[in-house]
């Protein structure tokens, strides 16, 4: 008599507890799947913002690069400025040509003697996103991503 109450007693019960298991999984569900969105978002937003950072100081790298065209000091910034941009864009094809290159000269801040190139790389990833932004989640992405890069240049050497 005792097993028979005990089996009916846990038959009820297995009855009443049918759709927990489902119920279980509508709460807990969104949960891990914005943890899992914002880590892949982030992921991305880290993975661009490391490639930028590479390219920018390959960009500066390439600056250093004799350029044999040159005939003055001006011409010889100005090609090797072209070549850092050049280098600079040939490292972001993944990105498509959305950070535009910017390579600067002008005489060092800390040394006058010596010119400085300065590549910069400017992604807009409000306007285009790596990740799709899903609505009513909001999570709180950067509007800008950039890097920087100089390089320091002997005036002795740059022709």
């Amino acid at each position: 008599m005792k097993q028979l109450m005990k089996r009916a007693s846990t038959q009820r019960r297995r009855r009443l507890q049918r759709g927990s298991t489902a119920v279980e999984f509508a709460l807990v569900f969104p949960v891990f799947f914005l943890i899992f969105y914002a880590i892949v978002t982030y992921s991305v937003i880290f993975a661009a913002k490391q490639s930028l950072a590479l390219a920018a100081s390959e960009g500066a790298r390439a600056a250093l690069k004799f350029q044999p065209s040159a005939t003055s000091a001006a011409t010889a910034l100005t090609l090797r400025a072209t070549a850092a941009c050049t280098t600079a864009n040939g490292l972001l094809n993944w990105l498509a040509n959305a950070a535009p290159c910017t390579a600067t000269y002008a005489p060092c801040s800390f040394d006058a003697s010596m010119q400085c190139v300065n590549v910069s790389l400017k992604y807009n990833y409000a306007s285009k996103p790596l990740v799709p932004i899903l609505p009513l989640i909001g999570l709180p992405t950067p509007a800008t991503l950039t890097a920087n890069a100089m390089v320091q240049l002997n005036p002795e050497n740059l022709f």
